[in-house]
């Protein structure tokens, strides 16, 4: 628990002053007339973590992301002090001022249970199957060529692994920490604290209605978050984005700048987790805003910054796997000797999107959805049907929604007409493609919420719209906090006071292969993070050259 706390403060300060210099020079170049501040400090972490996964993964690409990415980032840090210090001083003396003690006891407390809970917890299944080899081969050897012919999985890259190999601490000689989950964690329990003030409870906003979800979503993983899962990185930053976009829309922001830069931090979504990928429309406000103003400079500047924040993730795609975007084939550029054949990866494409529909047999990949939505319906639990529900009837709402926006002129409904299109698109993605609950939660429930909440605080009598909130928020209470205070008083232990739960160990058997000790299970298909290099199944010689940085070839003739 200790060292989960001394790695979330490295993540703050590292965070924190990265994402000052990355908010300051955009909103330096971009506004040239108009000044721009962030109402949160919570938004200079969520930058500098979009902007220090962006690192680690340009790193990557040169060498492992070990003790040199980390004093690279330093020297990064120490560089935006030296530029903003006059800022950061005012910053600084802006918080002693404002800081209330009773604010002070909040955080500290919720930084005890995140940390608690971050300290042990069920280290998910795929950790064992492929997310602690894919952080190790980062810490070690950061890219290398035709990876995923060892174990495709190994060729699903998610910037998710390299931002948690970059706080692992793992060149220290120590254990690999995988702490990064919970800090996340914790900054969206920071943030949803805002829905208990006074005011809010009184007169909630949209925001507090996700708030709340983001809070039942907090109750379920808390266990869990001790895992590098990507899904929860994906859908924890989300939360956030949709949180702080409807603060922007509440506030009636005018400055394209804050929504520019949530739609940066929607880059680094699709490079955590492609299911999340069309969280990218929120795009389409800042565009028609930097269009109307006419700003085709700043609009060059954006679209050069996206480029960059993707660029690394498209790059260690095509080292990892030979493909652009493993495991989808439509788009066959390289042709390199280290290629993932393309059978492989049509057949890991449909074996993910059958996963998700609740089938293990690949040859029901092409389905109809008549044929496996009722399928799959049946395995979910009652309160995932009972948001299923909800959505299909907001798809009809949202219909008629916009329908009467056009016909009455209503475009003071644009911007929330907007982003709850935008949820619904995701939603109806994942749904379509691959829709395992725990890769698109997220826009299973904030779909109908924002779509019903809305519809709640339009129509309701004024004086009685906290009642619903309120009951919300008891049944949220009842609910999941009963259950979870069981859980975590059914788990209680001084096991981890000091140092986070290692990875899950598996009984692993050696061999050689070109000279070096690979490892496969003894039973099953996990390997774990500590016998390294691993791989599911036992392999032939499949080395491109004589080294493990020359990388691999497919083997198959």
């Amino acid at each position: 628990m200790i060292s989960v706390i001394l790695n979330w403060l490295y993540i703050t300060v590292t965070c924190y002053l990265t994402g000052f210099g990355v908010i300051k020079a955009l909103s330096g170049i971009l506004t040239k007339t108009k000044k721009f501040r962030l109402n949160d400090e919570i938004d200079y972490l969520y930058a500098g973590i979009g902007a220090v996964t962006v690192y680690a993964q340009f790193y990557s690409i040169f060498d492992g992301v070990g003790a040199g990415a980390n004093l690279g980032m330093l020297l990064i840090c120490v560089l935006c002090i030296i530029v903003y210090r006059k800022e950061l001083a005012e910053k600084l003396h802006t918080f002693r001022l404002t800081v209330t003690p009773g604010r002070v006891l909040l955080v500290g407390i919720l930084v005890l249970i995140f940390a608690y809970g971050t300290s042990f917890g069920i280290i998910h299944y795929d950790t064992g199957l492929y997310h602690a080899q894919s952080i190790r081969w980062i810490e070690e050897y950061g890219v290398v060529p035709g990876l995923g012919n060892l174990h495709t999985r190994l060729a699903y890259n998610s910037a998710a692994f390299c931002l948690s190999a970059i706080y692992s601490m793992a060149f220290l000689g120590g254990q690999s920490y995988h702490c990064v989950g919970g800090y996340l964690a914790l900054l969206l329990i920071l943030l949803c604290t805002k829905a208990f003030r006074k005011e809010r409870l009184l007169a909630p906003k949209l925001s507090d209605f996700v708030r709340l979800m983001g809070i039942y979503y907090l109750l379920m993983i808390f266990d869990e978050m001790v895992s590098p899962a990507s899904d929860y990185f994906m859908v924890l930053m989300v939360f956030y984005i949709v949180i702080r976009w409807l603060e922007l829309l509440e506030k009636e922001e005018t400055s394209y700048l804050p929504y520019g830069l949530l739609c940066l931090l929607c880059i680094t979504v699709l490079t955590v987790k492609l299911s999340g990928a069309l969280i990218l429309l929120l795009v389409l406000k800042p565009a028609v805003m930097l269009l109307k103003e006419k700003k085709v400079r700043e609009i060059f500047i954006f679209l050069g910054t996206g480029l960059i924040m993707v660029l690394p993730f498209l790059i260690r795609n095509v080292i990892l796997s030979g493909w652009l975007v493993y495991p989808f084939t439509s788009i066959d550029w390289f042709d390199v000797d280290f290629k993932i054949p393309k059978g492989v990866a049509e057949y890991d494409s449909r074996e993910i999107q059958v996963w998700g529909r609740g089938y293990s047999d690949v040859t029901r990949y092409d389905e109809p959805i008549s044929k496996w939505l009722p399928d799959w319906m049946r395995g979910l639990d009652t309160i995932n049907l009972g948001f299923l529900a909800l959505a299909f009837l907001g798809l009809f709402i949202l219909a008629g929604l916009f329908i009467y926006a056009l016909l009455k002129k209503k475009s003071e409904m644009a911007d929330y007409l907007h982003i709850a299109g935008v949820m619904t698109a995701c939603f109806l993605f994942w749904l379509c493609s691959a829709p395992l609950i725990r890769y698109g939660c997220v826009f299973l429930w904030l779909m109908p919420v924002l779509i019903w909440g809305y519809v709640y605080l339009k129509f309701s009598p004024h004086t009685d719209r906290y009642k619903l909130y309120l009951i919300a928020l008891i049944l949220v209470s009842v609910y999941k906090l009963t259950a979870f205070s069981g859980e975590v008083a059914g788990s209680v232990t001084t096991d981890y006071l000091v140092f986070q739960k290692d990875y899950d160990t598996f009984e692993n058997i050696p061999y050689e292969i070109h000279g070096y000790t690979f490892y496969y299970p003894a039973e099953g298909d996990r390997t774990g993070y500590e016998d390294f290099p691993s791989a599911p199944l036992k392999k032939e010689d499949i080395f491109r050259g004589d080294s493990l940085e020359e990388g691999f070839i497919s083997g198959e003739t």
